[in-house]
């Protein structure tokens, strides 16, 4: 019913036109089939040809508009599902996102709206062919009503009886999807983790072993108790059709008179019948596969609905200077499995000015990217504000704070087209940079198009820098940007590309570990474990920053 509701709510307008055209299709097959038993019968009348003709046509034609309209509405319905889920996800806040897991969202993505997709083109087809089983019924009920209940009445229990079969083989496509998740984690595993397993035989043979083959194998397991349980009820259903027939000529006028003419039309209309009965049979395997996956599909949307941000904001070109930004007593924490092991980062105490060039330093799990992420915006203070300008950064403008900073973090990821920047000159100003950042000899680019992506990871994060530059936004946080460059690069990053972003009265915040570079900035800020330890201008115990490594407490 999942589906049906999906279709009506694309428009129910068409789909109450498909489904009339649909039944005219079967009323006026269920005529063709008393038609030909006519001429069997040898009680046809003169023009029986053209009359033949004529129901042959209309046939075809509503079968047609029927079929196209729904074909087209399904395809539509799951365009617009496809897209309101990726909209859940671009509007969901980044923890919560990183809560439901990259692994689940991929699944749902991929698995799921590909399943939709590809077997819901088979509700038209359904439709038509329980149109067609309508109007044979009807021709049935006209030729003998005891006959008609009889046989009514036999079809409703071979329903039952399959729909119970059908209902188990869905529980099974049910654990076989949650096991999806599982594998498209160990998947993620294996091509992200790629290195690691490679340099770890144990690691790879156990992670083999203990992960993924037995993830692999349960829903191998499910998938084929769900087929085995598909084709008995397949079976059952075809078993009990040839009952019903064997009943009707064998059994039936042994008890009951019937006339050879009626009996006759019987068995003509249930051997057509058996046709489209057999198509339902076989689609109902793939819509039960995709009616789980539409529950996996709306429970992912109930899951992104329950926290949504408004991302309707004005899209202006440059976002406007500022003169300050304030954190004020911000935390943020990231759950344990005990309240003992809670890693939290604040309270936290800030201040920056328009035109400073701040590194932020601290040993790795310091919270150093946890603290980017409450700055920009990606993530949402438990306690504390954040204010520009004296203005308390809410919900309701949380959207519009973030178009003022211009990010690369450490796990970026580089688009192949300069996005969101569209400029008369975007070009030009483009290859210019490409030259600052000696890319001009890997990279081409036309009509805001990257030629490649396919560099080095520190010629990647320079490509970035590159539409960070060209976004041109009043504030630049570089997560570790310089931690993949040669020193030569290094240098022009530290001692140039800060320098000119300085110049153009760009506030920049650097996470780094380069401390040669640390008399490059107007000011340093040292994370330890989640706490503030140092601030050139609010000193913690008197202490500064040392280029000694940093105590390495990650969070649980």
């Amino acid at each position: 019913m999942n589906l049906i509701w999906l279709l009506l709510r694309a428009s129910w307008l068409q789909v109450a036109i498909a489904i009339l055209t649909g039944l005219i299709s079967g009323g006026t097959t269920a005529r063709l089939i008393a038609l030909i038993n006519t001429v069997v019968a040898g009680t046809f009348t003169e023009n029986i040809e053209l009359y033949f003709a004529a129901l042959t046509f209309i046939v075809l034609i509503n079968s047609i508009i029927s079929q196209v309209l729904l074909i087209n509405l399904s395809q539509d319905a799951v365009y617009r599902l496809r897209l309101r889920l990726s909209q859940g996800i671009l509007s969901s806040p980044l923890r919560h996102l990183e809560e439901l897991g990259a692994s689940r969202l991929l699944a749902t993505l991929t698995e799921d709206v590909a399943t939709l997709s590809t077997t819901v083109y088979a509700i038209p087809f359904i439709c038509v062919d329980i149109a067609v089983i309508g109007g044979c019924l009807l021709y049935l009920g006209s030729l003998s009503t005891t006959v008609f209940i009889f046989t009514v009445g036999f079809i409703m229990v071979g329903i039952g009886s399959v729909q119970l079969l059908i209902n188990r083989a869905a529980s099974f496509l049910n654990l076989a999807r949650e096991e999806q998740d599982r594998l498209f984690q160990h998947f993620r595993a294996i091509t992200d983790g790629i290195k690691e397993l490679k340099l770890h035989a144990a690691r790879r043979q156990d992670f083999f072993t203990e992960e993924l083959q037995v993830s692999a194998a349960k829903s191998r397991d499910n998938n084929s108790a769900a087929l085995l349980t598909f084709s008995i009820s397949t079976g059952w259903g075809n078993l009990l059709f040839f009952a019903l027939v064997g009943v009707l000529l064998f059994a039936l006028p042994r008890l009951v008179e019937i006339p050879l003419g009626v009996l006759s039309g019987y068995v003509l209309t249930l051997t057509y019948l058996m046709l489209p009965m057999q198509s339902i049979l076989d689609k109902l395997q793939a819509l039960s596969r995709a009616s789980v996956a539409l529950q996996k599909i709306e429970k992912m949307g109930l899951a992104l609905a329950t926290q949504k941000e408004d991302m309707l904001v004005p899209i202006q070109k440059d976002a406007a200077n500022f003169s300050k930004l304030e954190l004020q007593q911000v935390t943020h924490a990231y759950p344990g499995e005990v309240e003992d092991s809670k890693f939290t980062l604040g309270p936290v105490d800030l201040k920056f000015e328009a035109g400073e060039v701040i590194f932020i330093v601290g040993g790795n799990g310091s919270g150093k990217s946890t603290l980017a992420k409450l700055i920009t915006g990606l993530y949402i203070p438990e306690t504390g504000q954040i204010k520009l300008d004296n203005k308390v950064i809410i919900d309701d403008i949380r959207e519009a704070y973030r178009q003022n900073f211009s990010v690369v973090f450490s796990d970026f990821y580089l688009f192949d087209r300069l996005l969101g920047v569209g400029d008369a000159n975007l070009d030009t100003q483009a290859k210019e940079y490409l030259t600052q950042l000696h890319l001009e000899k890997k990279v081409k680019i036309e009509n805001g198009k990257l030629s490649t992506t396919a560099l080095s990871q520190g010629q990647r994060k320079r490509l970035a820098l590159l539409t960070a530059y060209l976004e041109n936004r009043p504030i630049y946080l570089f997560d570790e940007w310089a931690s993949d460059q040669d020193p030569v690069f290094r240098e022009i990053f530290y001692k140039q590309i800060l320098a000119n972003l300085k110049q153009r009265g760009k506030t920049v915040l650097v996470i780094s570990h380069d401390d040669q570079y640390f008399p490059i900035a107007d000011r340093i800020i040292k994370l330890d474990y989640g706490k503030i330890v140092y601030d050139n201008n609010n000193q913690v115990n008197g202490k500064e920053p040392s280029t000694s490594p940093v105590r390495v407490v990650p969070p649980n």
